[in-house]
């Protein structure tokens, strides 16, 4: 029998770098043959995109495959998988088990799969799939790594009532209510084998303490925490687990373990804006720093067009906190268009876009 493929599922809350972790890990593969499935949440496929524009993969390999409803898109020299359509642990049968069967039938030429779920998704769902007879044979779970943004964590932005909700617990050692996110935030936890705390450089070393203290509080088992700064690890360090996890699923308890299925926050949601124009990075930060104290918007990402400037910009938020950085020249075929997507709860999407198209004046 075949060696199983290992997958190797990077979990984390929206804006914790799980992108920025695969992209560093593409560009330092040590020759490793590596197929990536990205989950978006939303339409607008950025995350792909950004992958893409890694410059490991060849314009063959790297083309990203959609999955909308009604029309598949498959390619079998594709390395970076795209699905676009709904949260994975959700989908697992719709969205994930064609596109692992197609990665299934490449096992000769591949050596590991990475799966990045949504920011919004529970790992424990998409890992019992690997139960599954059409996948177990072939691959399995080497190991999950959850990625933390170590500044948001310390600021309390992973939720907005995150501090008062804590300050409720400790008035109430009775109190049986958490937000969803909190939710998702310890379940994505449980399931680690490896917790990363990124953006550590944003942080003292104090309250870095503060924040690994708090995290391994939230797991389970004994789970190596380590610091990283836009996830610039070893991949010895991130790949070879070799946990099978799908066999060890009930050391991992979650908030659902006795749910036969799960609801997100119906009220979380994405939106996106595309703008035929460019705009000036600050104005335009200034702009959406405005957006994020007027609604609840919890991550903001994608590319920008800069005035007289030759390089794509990439922007991502985080609450109030922003970062850019160029990451390639504009192709000549395609549009310099500005495409951002918003996630965040109850977000009015028309008020998002009229405040950004009102900037062209």
């Amino acid at each position: 029998m075949a060696t199983k493929i290992p997958v190797t599922i990077i979990t984390g809350f929206l804006g914790s770098g799980k992108t920025t972790l695969i992209r560093h890990l593409l560009q330092n593969n040590q020759g490793r043959r590596i197929a990536v499935l990205v989950n978006e949440f939303g339409e607008l496929g950025i995350d792909g995109d950004l992958l893409r524009s890694c410059q490991v993969c060849d314009e063959e390999t790297a083309t990203a495959i959609t999955d909308e409803p009604g029309r598949q898109n498959h390619s079998a020299a594709t390395n970076i998988v795209e699905l676009t359509n709904g949260c994975l642990c959700c989908t697992v049968q719709e969205e994930f088990l064609p596109t692992m069967l197609e990665l299934i039938q490449r096992r000769d030429s591949l050596d590991c799969i990475l799966i990045e779920t949504s920011g919004l998704a529970l790992p424990k769902p998409l890992i019992k799939a690997f139960r599954w007879q059409e996948i177990r044979n072939a691959a399995t779970v080497d190991g999950v790594i959850t990625v933390v943004d170590c500044e948001a964590v310390s600021t309390g932005t992973i939720a907005s009532d995150l501090r008062a909700l804590e300050a409720q617990r400790q008035a109430d050692p009775n109190l049986d209510h958490e937000t969803p996110i909190q939710e998702l935030f310890e379940d994505q936890l449980a399931c680690a084998d490896l917790v990363i705390l990124n953006k550590a450089d944003l942080v003292d070393t104090q309250t870095f303490n503060q924040v690994a203290e708090r995290v391994r509080g939230e797991l389970p088992r004994a789970v190596k925490v380590v610091p990283a700064n836009y996830g610039r690890l070893d991949p010895e360090i991130l790949l070879g687990f070799e946990a099978a996890v799908e066999e060890s699923l009930e050391s991992r308890p979650s908030h659902h373990d006795q749910e036969e299925d799960h609801d997100h926050d119906d009220e979380i949601h994405s939106t996106y804006v595309i703008l035929e124009r460019g705009f000036n990075p600050e104005i335009l930060k200034r702009q959406l720093e405005a957006l994020v104290q007027e609604q609840e918007i919890y991550r903001i990402k994608g590319f920008v067009a800069v005035p007289q400037k030759p390089m794509r910009l990439v922007l991502q938020g985080v609450g109030t906190r922003f970062d850019q950085f160029y990451d390639r020249p504009w192709n000549p075929e395609e549009p310099r268009q500005t495409r951002l997507v918003f996630i965040g709860r109850s977000l009015d999407a028309e008020k998002i876009e009229s405040k950004l198209a009102a900037m062209l004046s």
